[in-house]
């Protein structure tokens, strides 16, 4: 049977390490990138440095312009509010039975992807990896997540679940799982990532510098019981093994963890805080949860907004 043929929509991150796994493994992959990224591709190859085995390789890409209807699976990788470019990008790409692996942050865009695309050909996915990419463009794994879950909207065990979990085993670097409970795992990444977003942007810090300071780990792990509150009213409440797994990371004391959103803000990029944080916040309405420190954290990266906007930086 023919190997699907899959389009990595970017090759930075997120979508250069899982992608760049798939093709040191010979999966029939191709990246689908803009003409400086191609440039440097051609020149250097995509290179990987994780602890799981760096890499360099020569991978094919291709333009927007240049795409056809000829991919079996596309997986997504965009930032959030690159979300319209993207569809628009990856729409003439698909084969007429194809789907998409959205690995975004957040759970908004399963929604705007249905409508798009139509509910059947859109897998829910979700990536736990600290990965950025470099000024010279190399994808730089940060620690050891390296998970990729994915699964069908529905919870049914599909073929195409299936086959593109057996292609991620043969990769090396990476854990992936086939889930049939795909949107409350991404709900509970959700928690996860606008607790951690919401307090090291406020802070400008990692977990571990925060918990360190005398009040740190207890208004973390209130703000984790906080969104956790807010998420549970909206019907996805975490589960207690989520719950203890996060208590434990929002408490080490040694923690280098930090956040993409806080990354962005320090290279004075934009965010996906309205995506993250403010779609919480949303959420919170009507609820009766006490959320002074969610919002304190928004409006203090909103504030930062603003000064990005007006070129208030050095």
């Amino acid at each position: 049977m023919r190997s699907p043929r899959i389009l990595v929509l970017g090759a930075g991150g997120t979508g250069g390490y899982f992608g760049g796994r798939l093709a040191e493994a010979d999966a029939d992959v191709t990246f689908l990138v803009r003409e400086g990224r191609r440039k440097l591709l051609d020149e250097r190859g995509l290179r990987i440095e994780s602890q799981f085995g760096n890499v360099e390789l020569n991978v094919r890409t291709v333009l927007g312009s240049d795409v056809g209807p000829d991919y079996d699976a596309v997986i997504l990788t965009c930032k959030a509010y690159d979300l319209d470019d993207a569809i628009k990008a990856i729409a003439p790409a698909l084969a007429p039975s194809g789907f998409i692996l959205p690995l975004l942050n957040g759970v908004a865009h399963i929604d705007i992807l249905n409508e798009a695309f139509g509910r059947n050909r859109v897998l829910g996915g979700s990536a736990r990896i600290q990965v950025t990419l470099t000024e010279d463009g190399v994808v730089r794994q940060l620690n050891d997540w390296r998970a990729i879950t994915f699964g069908e909207q529905s919870g049914e065990v599909s073929k195409r679940v299936e086959t593109l979990k057996a292609l991620f085993e043969g990769t090396r670097g990476v854990e992936a799982y086939a889930v049939t409970d795909i949107i409350q795992r991404m709900g509970e990444k959700l928690v996860h990532l606008t607790t951690a977003a919401a307090m090291t942007c406020l802070m400008r810090a990692n977990v571990g510098e925060i918990v360190r300071t005398p009040d740190g780990e207890t208004i973390f792990l209130g703000l984790l019981d906080t969104v956790s509150d807010i998420a549970a009213a909206n019907g996805y409440r975490p589960s207690s093994e989520f719950l203890e797994t996060y208590r434990r990371t929002f408490s080490q004391r040694d923690s280098l963890y930090t956040t993409s959103m806080l990354r962005d803000v320090e290279r004075r990029g934009r965010t996906e805080v309205d995506h993250i944080i403010g779609f919480m916040l949303q959420r919170a309405r009507g609820t009766g949860v006490d959320v002074r420190t969610l919002l304190l954290a928004y409006t203090h990266i909103k504030a930062y907004e603003q000064r990005l906007a007006a070129g208030r930086f050095a």
